[in-house]
């Protein structure tokens, strides 16, 4: 059997219904709930609550079996040249309550934009924990690590913005694809993070985390902002708002290039716009936004390591320079809420019409020793969804109490393929399907204040999914499934005491797999070969205590002790077409996370994430694999069994300290951290840490005009965005002519040379933006 050449990690992957932002409404005046005559929201009592890419090791046939507290002031920036204007019924970002946990939070607009940054996804990182990177073009979804997850492209940590999902569930490149290259940072207004299976209105892909990004309603003025900086990087940008009828008409425009530092040119050509109109507030109002994006780009792919030290590869070189893609996405989506005398109600509805073509090849000569390995994965879908959540205030036995209800759905069609290609040329057809997956979560939670230190969350979440999936190639991979899920969930906070609030927390979860796998009885490239079919659906266990203070002035620090189990890591390869089965696994560890403002003027925050990552059990069949491997040490190292997580980082870090105030000069340092990690299970190879630092120097005038310098990779560190280590074959490997001759085995040969493989981090780059208001 052959190796898989597929650049995902050892995750879980699982796709998600779109988790409605639950409206949270305080329990006030007689329990009635209600929005003050002035469109803003009353200040919240304590009643009120919070609503891989690396190609796969071969198996033997056998083996091949399935087996920050929130608040209402909400504060609207198109960047931080603007003054704030202050809106505190901003319908994207909604009214929040106390958090429900230690480790949940809100980070404004504002923060968001005072970082530097490379690329949109980037924003992300103001998670703590949560590091983005890239291994590949400008037009590709961002890698993800949190809480000892090599999330991939976003599988495990669910991603929404004005309440529309972004992952993508059964997706040609990955499982939970999650693309913000999209994204204008400029329009964020708020971002609301919440970790753990803990929340009822959380369901796929919310396992490790959850994202909720609320976008601007307006601006207080409009904005033109130019961006040059070193290797082609150009970008303009355009917002303004007008006051249209009873609300307020956004639009919102980039344009960007970037060619980067690569011996072949990424020559990224981004078009991005944003149309938005907004009537009321988070409470009772209503929203419409419309989105359009298209971008096409090359891509450097990670660059075995033999190869640049032997001198055949320049550090910023590529093994196969025709590697890139092209893709668009266009959404509409709507918002409504209402308060009434019982409490409110809220709703939501999308549609999003997206491709993906991308070519990739991670292993080179491996399988295809004349034209090579380079695939075409092809994504063509229409998602569309809608959900609806109704948030009652009473009481219990003279006990305030909140109820909220909530039902979500989403249907993707979904057209893929998968091709090998020659230089973007067609060669052969790997699999090609058509699949229709929609799923339906119904929801309930229960919260009652005990007493003033007191209250308790209980929820329960119920998921049904059902896919169809139409094999073109071969019926037997074809099929119909679905399945159901029922997740209890329960929270608790005590406190506050002396401004300190103690926080419990546990859940069932669960992630979604890609319905081809639940499907397909044959490898698509060996139909002889039988395979097992996944299940859909795979349950999740988390449970995580934190304590989060305010006792010292200025200081909002917290503390969360998690584990997480998986019953079964299981990974689709999307370069290959069928689905392998990992072992269970667990994490768990430590985050701790502070943000201390003294003056105005100063802002600082420092945060440190630790996890321990294992398999569970022992891995027999990979203990075949390593035997059957002896005699050939370049191939066999790397490949003995064992219970590390490959890419699983035991420790994250980052602190940033950022100056200025409105107007004036201002400025910012940052720092972050990707400890060394394990890249094969057995250990025997490591990454090297990453450690690096970006920093910003600017000028703002009271007329609104700005001008800044961002330094990316201010030390100018040689470090790499990402490694992986897995087996592939150069023409000029010894191992390679040792397979075209036939004189090695052919489970040798399906292996190739176990090394390490890398994707550089950017050097030194500046970037200067001039930005002027009218």
């Amino acid at each position: 059997m052959r190796p898989r050449r597929h650049d995902s990690a050892w995750t879980g992957r699982r796709c998600g219904a779109l988790s409605v932002l639950v409206t949270c409404i305080l329990v006030s005046d007689g329990g009635h709930a209600r929005a003050q005559e002035d469109g803003s929201s009353r200040e919240l009592p304590p009643i009120l609550i919070d609503g891989g890419e690396v190609p796969r090791r071969k198996k033997p046939p056998q083996s091949r079996h399935a087996a920050k507290p929130a608040s209402t002031d909400r504060r609207i920036f198109v960047s931080p040249a603007a003054p704030p204007v202050s809106d505190a019924g901003n319908v994207a970002s909604g009214t929040k309550g106390s958090p429900g946990m230690a480790s949940e939070l809100t980070v404004s607009g504002e923060t968001l934009n005072a970082r530097p940054f490379a690329r949109p996804g980037e924003v992300l990182e103001a998670v703590p924990g949560l590091i983005v990177t890239q291994h590949s073009g400008e037009g590709k979804a961002n890698q993800y690590f949190l809480r000892g997850y090599n999330l991939d492209h976003g599988t495990d940590l669910a991603i929404y913005v004005d309440d529309v999902p972004v992952n993508m569930r059964t997706h040609a490149h990955g499982q939970g694809y999650a693309d913000l290259n999209w994204l204008i940072p400029e329009t964020i207004g708020a971002m609301d993070v919440r970790k753990g299976p803990y929340f009822a209105d959380e369901g796929d892909f919310a396992s490790v985390g959850s994202v909720h990004i609320g976008l601007i309603d307006r601006t207080e003025k409009g904005l033109a902002q130019v961006t040059a900086g070193g290797f082609g990087y150009r970008r303009l940008l355009g917002t303004d708002s007008a006051k249209a009828g009873d609300g307020s008409l956004l639009v919102a425009g980039e344009l960007g290039t970037y060619n980067g530092p690569w011996d072949n040119p990424d020559n990224v050509r981004k078009l991005n716009g944003l149309v938005r109109y907004t009537q009321g507030t988070a409470t009772d109002g209503a929203s419409v936004t419309g989105m359009a994006y298209v971008n096409r780009w090359n891509s450097t792919d990670q660059v075995p390591q033999r190869a640049i030290a032997a001198g055949q590869r320049g550090r910023f070189g590529s093994e196969d320079p025709t590697d890139g893609g092209n893709t668009n996405r266009f959404a509409l989506s709507g918002r409504v809420a209402q308060s009434d005398d019982l409490g409110a109600w809220k709703a939501n509805a999308y549609v999003v019409k997206s491709q993906l073509d991308l070519y990739n090849n991670f292993t080179y000569f491996l399988t295809d020793p004349v034209f090579g390995d380079q695939f075409h994965q092809h994504d063509d879908r229409l998602m569309a969804g809608a959900n609806i959540s109704r948030t009652l205030n009473g009481s219990f036995a003279g006990l305030p109490m909140q109820t909220i209800f909530g039902l979500q759905s989403r249907y993707d069609a979904i057209d893929l393929a998968l091709t090998n290609t020659f230089q973007r040329s067609f060669l052969s057809n790997v699999r090609s399907d058509k699949v229709g997956e929609g799923s339906i979560g119904l929801y309930a939670e229960n919260t009652v204040r005990w007493t003033d230190w007191l209250r308790t969350t209980v929820g329960w979440r119920g998921d049904y999914y059902a896919a169809n999936v139409s094999s073109l190639f071969n019926s037997n991979n074809s099929g119909h499934v679905n399945v159901s899920l029922g997740s209890p969930k329960l929270r608790m906070v005590l406190g506050p005491f002396s401004q300190t609030e103690f926080f419990l927390g546990a859940g069932y979860g669960m992630h979604s797999n890609d319905a081809r796998g639940a499907t397909t009885t044959e490898d698509p490239s060996d139909p002889a070969t039988k395979l097992s079919p996944s299940p859909l659906l795979v349950r999740t266990r988390g449970a995580e205590v934190g304590v989060r203070s305010k006792i010292v002035p200025g200081l909002d620090t917290s503390f969360s002790v998690f584990i997480l189990d998986q019953d079964s890591e299981i990974l689709f390869a999307g370069d290959a077409g069928d689905t392998e089965a990992r072992r269970a696994s667990r994490r768990y560890g430590f985050e701790w996370t502070n943000h201390y403002r003294p003056r105005s003027w100063i802002d600082v925050d420092v945060d440190l994430a630790m996890t321990h990552a294992r398999f569970r059990g022992y891995d027999g069949d990979q203990a075949a694999v390593y035997a059957s491997l002896a005699g050939y040490p370049e191939a066999q190292i790397g490949n003995a069994p064992g219970n590390y997580i490959p890419n699983a980082p035991p420790m994250v870090a980052s602190a940033g300290i950022t100056l200025g105030e409105k107007t004036g000069w201002f400025g910012t340092l940052r720092w972050r951290y990707l400890a060394a990690s394990p890249l094969t299970e057995d250990n025997a190879f490591r990454s090297s840490a990453t450690s690096v630092f970006n920093g910003r120097l600017g000028y703002r005038a009271d007329n609104g005009w700005r001008i800044q310098l961002d330094v990316l990779n201010l030390l100018n560190t040689r470090a790499n965005q990402i490694t992986y280590a897995y087996g592939s074959l150069l023409k000029t490997d010894t191992l390679y002519n040792l397979c075209t001759s036939g004189a090695a085995p052919t489970i040798v040969c399906q292996n190739g040379v176990m090394d390490y493989v890398l994707h550089p981090v950017e050097p030194l780059t500046f970037r200067l933006t001039v930005a002027g208001t009218f």
